[in-house]
């Protein structure tokens, strides 16, 4: 601790000699009559650079520590990434593809699915869209999907879950009488077509998480495209951002539901006194709300695009972050497009993922630059407390925030 403080009092004191070198020369460029003194301290520029490493190896090894402990205590399985102002604090991943026989390591580089914080990514192909002028949030669906049986509902309505639409996971369990068939986002509203079962509410006068709402999204983005979505991801996202080991889990050719899921990295559900690899579901055939598989490494490709404004300009991106709700709404957390929204915490956006044998945390602390990617192949594991504390700790005295464009 007493070198940190001494690398902290040197970062400081070269700062304090920067400002003097800086006013004196101020001073001097007013007066040309007078020259600026010889004898002048030279600071080394270097030594900034050794702060900022040494500050940053403390970090890595901390949360290295953390996380290693979190594999003694949960049985923690997955890749990590996190970072500060733009740079890379700790990469790595801990565990094996194959969790039952604890075998195949897994690096940072391997392809998870993302469950839920796949819907970043359909709200992300919306926004491509509006920012193309080829929709309008405000537009009815059915101008996109006309035999669909609701009035009312709006594009945005479905990206921050306003829509009032009940779960087509429920309908397709009830009248999807072969599940050995792979269910698609076309058969999901023919299901609604030939059902109709009644909404939770109004459209637009309410709020309810449902995987219907960005299910519905991949078909408007079909429609307005005229390409399959696995094609437009991979054009307009993945291939732009060289996210090269990212792609979208499909079964439309499919006839029946495979075993297993054959691509990616496997996941695990825990019975009894052993691991056990998830089989394949009919669900999996179903776009939008789930799917895209990625790994640390291409997700902090994502993340450096939002920074930089690389796939939308500010002034489009910024809504993906606000608040989709009134702020009379009641609930602790708010809902942007495809983007949870901390109250509690300033400029802090995140997503959660849970299913079929994975889970997934994705958050951005946007005010101090901050993000933490942790991507699991177990269906348990450690809670989201030691994902936030991580996010929550102080910020490290390393370079610039101001200095990163995607600080808000």
């Amino acid at each position: 601790m007493k070198n940190i403080h001494l690398q902290h009092f040197q970062y400081i004191w070269i700062v304090f000699v920067l400002t003097i070198l800086s006013i004196l020369t101020s001073c001097s460029s007013c007066n040309h009559e007078e020259e600026i003194p010889e004898n002048l301290p030279k600071v080394d520029l270097n030594i900034f650079r050794d702060a900022d490493s040494m500050i940053i190896a403390q970090k890595a090894e901390e949360l290295d520590h953390k996380f290693q402990r979190l594999v003694k205590l949960t049985g923690f399985n997955g890749s990590v990434l996190y970072s500060e102002k733009g740079k890379v604090i700790l990469k790595k991943a801990y565990g094996y593809h194959n969790v039952r026989r604890k075998k195949d390591s897994l690096s940072t580089s391997d392809s998870f699915q993302l469950a839920s914080v796949s819907k970043m990514f359909t709200a992300m192909a919306v926004m491509l869209l509006k920012n193309e002028g080829q929709l309008n949030y405000e537009d009815d669906i059915r101008k996109y999907i006309p035999e669909f049986p609701y009035e009312g509902v709006t594009v945005r309505m479905l990206l921050t879950h306003r829509s009032g639409l009940p779960r087509y996971m429920s309908i397709a369990q009830d009248h999807w009488t072969n599940k050995k068939i792979p269910l698609d986002n076309d058969e999901v509203i023919d299901l609604f077509v030939s059902y109709r079962p009644d909404p939770y509410f109004i459209p637009g006068d309410g709020f309810h998480y449902c995987n219907t709402n960005y299910a519905l999204l991949v078909n408007i983005v079909e429609e307005i495209s005229g390409k399959h979505f696995e094609e437009f991801m991979n054009e307009r996202i993945f291939e732009p951002l060289d996210m090269d080991s990212s792609f979208i889990y499909q079964m439309r050719d499919d006839t029946a539901v495979s075993l297993y899921v054959e691509e990616g990295v496997p996941g695990y559900y825990h019975r009894g006194w052993r691991w056990r690899e998830m089989t394949n579901d009919y669900l999996n055939g179903v776009m939008g709300d789930k799917g895209v598989y990625t790994s640390v490494d291409n997700l902090y490709k994502y993340d450096q695009a939002l920074d930089h404004f690389t796939l939308l300009p500010d002034s489009v991106l910024r809504e993906a972050f606000e608040p989709g709700s009134p702020k009379y709404w009641r609930r602790k957390n708010n809902y942007g497009f495809g983007w949870r929204i901390k109250d509690d915490m300033d400029s802090t956006v995140y997503h959660f993922g849970w299913w079929k044998g994975f889970r997934t945390f994705y958050i951005r602390d946007m005010r101090y630059h901050k993000t933490l990617i942790v991507l699991t192949n177990k269906d348990k594991g450690p809670g989201s407390d030691n994902f936030w504390n991580i996010i929550k700790a102080d910020t490290l005295p390393i370079g610039n925030c101001s200095a990163y464009p995607g600080k808000r």
